[in-house]
């Protein structure tokens, strides 16, 4: 249940620490005192919108926090956040600069993550929730929020359903988009393939092409140079050579570097000697060979043309393009495999989508009847005994995340007549009786530690707000339950009463609350009955009621 609550700079609120008691509390003060404001605090550790709009000191900060006594409840805490089983402090600060920051136990936390641990722990319900009655999927939770439901089945069988089609869409859209790249990706390929292409033919054609292209300039300068090595007068390189080698020999037995130098010369001229072979040799295999020539150019033009056409300059490029060609069109090929085992998923996660609909449909009636036995004795206690209520269920045109349901709530507060849609039949005070009739059943099942109640009882008067008090009562006695109220008849039953008053300051108006003492809650019921200061009748009718 909710302990207390520290409210600092916000909206009219300066500063102010409430305390909550067991059971049932009641909170009253004039319109416009600041009931709201309190609500709208604590809206924003349900995760509410936060805006410095809020702030009444533009130059700090907003603190809401709140203590809750967690003894007795399981909440599975979902978050990596020191607690005990004790108590549990969840604060929500919102800056001048607009940004917010949320804390679970002083632990700095997601305003999701805060919002989840609060939802479990407080519920809210506003003038304005009383329209959720007309609300479909409102309906669909409320039912299933009575029985063990097999929604979370049903969403894991929706969302598996979701990513199949989803997964067969874009196969589809592939498929689509392969056919109208599918030949040119081919052509392209069978292009690259036909050309034959060798990682290191590119450098060794150019090569060839520049000697064919200069031949005869080359075999000429080739055999000029084996004729200045080895030519067939006296004067070439060689035979110069061997006249030296003689020379050495006359004298190497007279002088010793001469043998020397004889040896070094012999080693030189077999070098040289070789060289010389070699040029004659490379001058008589230069030839030119227009065939051939015409065949380089060719294949180099090709691969230049390969080279342009991809945006690449060299062949190993090239050769990596066609291999991912050729991956891609495997893949094309098998990708009809692969659609076809994707609509054979699809069409088994419908057929389990389809079952676990159903599933929850059935859920859904037996809830149904269960919800419309079960409110018929409190809308009867709430001044409304010819009330027949139901709820029609039918199939709606498609499956969604709420499955395959239309929840139609029908009503006729009246002996007789056709059963309508109660948005369009019930009144005011007839829907907030029959909200109030659904909290109290529901919030009976689901054991929410605390309820807040915004002047639910909004539209009833007299008996019918006794019978509200009584029904408050009762549900308080399993939990918490705070209603903000205008009604003397059920102020007068809670426990603990605390009051909402405005304060006029030098400068400013702000908003203050306080729990009121027996004689002083007494005064305050007698002024709710008939005005300030309340009259002599109205201070006996207060203790009357107060009894």
């Amino acid at each position: 249940m909710l302990q207390t609550l520290h409210i600092e700079n916000y909206a009219l609120i300066r500063e102010t620490d409430i305390s909550f008691g067991a059971g049932f509390v009641a909170i009253t003060g004039e319109t416009g005192a600041g009931k709201s404001i309190m609500l709208g605090a604590l809206g924003l550790l349900l995760g509410q919108r936060a805006d410095v709009a809020v702030l009444s000191d533009k130059g700090r900060k907003c603190v809401v926090e709140a203590v809750f006594d967690i003894r007795g409840l399981d909440l599975g805490m979902p978050l990596d956040v020191e607690y005990d089983d004790q108590q549990l402090i969840i604060r929500r600060e919102v800056l001048p600069t607009g940004r917010s920051r949320s804390f679970v136990n002083d632990t700095p936390v997601s305003l999701k993550d805060m919002s989840s641990i609060t939802n479990l722990l407080l519920d809210i319900h506003s003038q304005n929730q009383t329209e959720l009655l007309a609300n479909s999927t409102f309906r669909l939770d409320l039912l299933d929020s009575l029985v063990d439901s097999p929604k979370s089945d049903y969403r894991a069988a929706y969302s598996n359903y979701g990513r199949c089609k989803e997964e067969l869409e874009r196969l589809t859209a592939e498929e689509a988009a392969n056919r109208r790249e599918q030949d040119f990706m081919q052509f392209q390929f069978d292009e690259l393939v036909n050309a034959r292409l060798q990682a290191e033919e590119q450098e060794s054609l150019e090569q060839e092409q520049k000697l064919l292209e200069h031949a005869e300039v080359v075999r000429e300068a080739l055999h000029e140079a084996a004729e200045t090595m080895d030519g067939d007068d006296n004067y070439s390189i060689m035979s110069r050579l061997r006249d030296t080698k003689g020379t050495l020999a006359c004298i190497a037995s007279y002088h010793p570097d001469a043998e020397e130098l004889l040896k070094r010369l012999e080693s030189s001229f077999i070098e040289l000697d070789d060289i010389s072979s070699e040029l004659r040799h490379a001058a008589t295999n230069i030839s030119f060979d227009p065939d051939r020539q015409q065949e380089v150019d060719d294949r180099l033009a090709m691969i230049y043309r390969l080279e342009k056409k991809h945006g690449v300059d060299n062949v190993p490029a090239l050769i990596a393009i066609r291999d991912d060609l050729d991956r891609r069109l495997q893949a094309m090929a098998t990708l009809d495999d692969r659609i076809k085992e994707v609509m054979e998923q699809v069409d088994k996660a419908f057929s389990d989508m389809q079952a676990k609909a159903a599933a929850l449909t059935t859920s859904r009636r037996k809830a149904a009847t269960l919800l419309a036995k079960g409110l018929l004795p409190t809308l009867h206690e709430l001044g409304m005994p010819e009330a027949r209520f139901e709820v029609e269920l039918v199939t709606a045109d498609d499956y969604t995340l709420n499955g395959h349901d239309v929840a139609r709530f029908l009503f006729n507060a009246n002996r007789g007549g056709d059963m309508n849609d109660m948005s369009k039949v019930a009144s005011g005070g007839e829907k907030s009786r029959l909200m109030l009739a659904v909290k109290s059943m529901v919030n009976e099942r689901r054991m929410m530690p605390t309820v807040i109640f915004d002047e639910i009882d909004t539209g009833v008067s007299g008996d019918i707000s006794v019978a509200v008090g009584r029904i408050m009562c009762r549900m308080a006695e399993k939990m918490q339950v705070i209603a903000i109220t205008h009604l003397p008849q059920i102020a007068a039953r809670a426990v603990q009463h605390l009051k909402v008053y405005k304060q006029n300051t030098a400068d400013s108006t702000v908003s203050l609350i306080r729990q009121l003492q027996p004689d002083e809650r007494i005064i305050e019921v007698a002024t709710m009955l008939s005005s300030e200061p309340p009259t002599a009748a109205a201070l006996q009718t207060a203790r009357e009621l107060m009894q």
